[in-house]
């Protein structure tokens, strides 16, 4: 990989390369975009060669021929609480290890020139070799997105551990209230992005770890050390439960909304009073409850927070769906909406599944016929056509609520018939 992305481009000062880039790179990992930082530029300078400006906060510009994101190196100054509470400065006399020292982890502190040399001044590549993410300075404190960003790359990198020094700087940020500062979209982003590495387990192992959890997602963190019987969990801890169902989800490559649904799927368990443990009687509805409360407070996407809900009020039916007889398993359907959203129906299928599956013991390996059975009813209800026998029912002198029965049992029927094939 080289600095020399734009051959031809005429860019004032001297680019490098910088980031996530450099550190896939060294990695072997794909390289999908590349940052870009200028040494030695004006925001006149940029502008003069045909730069675009973006940035509302920083001065950030697209290349006029390739469209790239082309940053002035610049240095920050804490100004207030939260992540948006600094002072940018970016003239020419910025250097390329003042802008470097302001980043985040020492894997991301890196820079490449246009001859390919890596420079690397706080040790990022040897970071990488011992598999470590360390902040780079003092500064990393004085913004706490960079928590959240920690916790993601763990997620995204399993191999790698938080160093001591870094983890003790976020518990006392998380101490400082420097947490409390986020805005719920900036939190969101992060926990989507995470959620939707290979390892999600280890974005939410860091953030209790540094006890980010607790002030974020109370109601997530709240499920450790809630027991489940042990017959059907030998995991046992909810919490470790949730871990497994999201590394499940995670394996089956699934996308954000059913993983934010496994996610919520079993908050309620967290508030089963101590006397009904390891039981929890009533769970689902009060699960709902608390996962409609994280959706407003945190701005979830609308998919997102719906799929949460049904998979929070559903999930033990779905399980259960096997011992169903037809009339319960389209009133299942019909509970879900899956006739009408079936794409929907069928992620809450695979977000239980993960449920099925995020399970210690042999569980993890046990088919989960549930799912196809419920795909063969919901395909034999939406075999029948509605109007046509809503029509024949009208002309039979059937009115109002006779009508919708009618169309109900011509499906029930053809939902039997299609479980009794699969049960032959």
């Amino acid at each position: 990989m080289s600095a020399q992305g734009d051959a031809g481009s005429r860019v004032p000062g001297r680019a490098y390369v910088v980031g996530g880039a450099v550190r896939d790179a060294l990695l072997g990992r794909p390289v999908h975009d590349r940052d870009w930082v200028v040494v030695g530029a004006s925001a006149q300078q940029m502008l003069d060669a045909g730069f675009r400006p973006v940035g509302r906060d920083f001065p950030v510009f697209l290349h006029p021929r390739s469209g790239a994101e082309y940053a002035l190196a610049r240095t920050e100054r804490k100004t207030a609480a939260g992540y948006r509470g600094f002072a940018v400065h970016a003239d020419p006399s910025v250097r390329l290890e003042d802008d470097l020292q302001r980043r985040d982890l020492t894997i991301n502190a890196m820079a490449q020139d246009e001859q390919g040399r890596i420079i690397d001044p706080w040790g990022g590549q040897r970071d990488l070799q011992l598999r470590v993410l360390r902040h780079v300075g003092p500064a990393f404190v004085e913004d706490p997105v960079r928590i959240l960003r920690v916790a993601r790359f763990a997620a995204r990198l399993p191999d790698f551990h938080v160093h001591a020094d870094t983890l003790g700087l976020m518990r006392q940020m998380v101490a400082d209230g420097e947490v409390d500062a986020l805005v719920a979209e900036r939190v969101w982003q992060e926990l989507a992005r995470g959620l939707m590495e290979p390892a999600p387990r280890r974005l939410f192992e860091v953030l209790r770890d540094c006890g980010a959890l607790a002030r974020l997602l109370p109601e997530v963190d709240a499920l450790w050390g809630v027991p489940q019987p042990a017959h059907a969990h030998p995991e046992v801890d909810c919490g470790e439960h949730l871990m497994l169902v999201l590394q499940a989800a995670a394996a089956e490559e699934a996308p954000l909304a059913v993983r934010w649904a496994c996610l919520m799927h079993d908050l309620g368990k967290a508030t089963t009073p101590r006397g009904e443990w390891p039981r929890h009687p009533g769970h689902e509805a009060r699960g709902v409850a608390l996962a409609a409360g994280i959706a407003a407070r945190l701005r979830v996407a609308g998919d997102c927070a719906e799929l949460a809900a049904l998979a929070a009020a559903e999930h033990d039916h779905v399980h259960r769906s096997g011992d169903c007889a037809a009339d319960e398993v389209l009133a299942l359907l019909q509970r879900c909406d899956a006739l009408r959203r079936p794409q929907r129906f069928e992620q809450l299928l695979q977000a239980c599944r993960a449920d099925h599956l995020g399970r210690g013991g042999d569980f993890a390996r046990k088919p989960y016929p549930q799912a196809q059975r419920l795909r063969a009813a919901l395909q034999a209800a939406l075999a029948v056509d509605g109007g046509a026998v809503a029509a024949a029912a009208a002309r039979s002198g059937a009115r109002g609520s006779a009508i919708g029965a009618a169309v109900t049992q011509a499906r029930s029927a053809r939902v039997r018939q299609a479980l009794q094939a699969l049960d032959r």
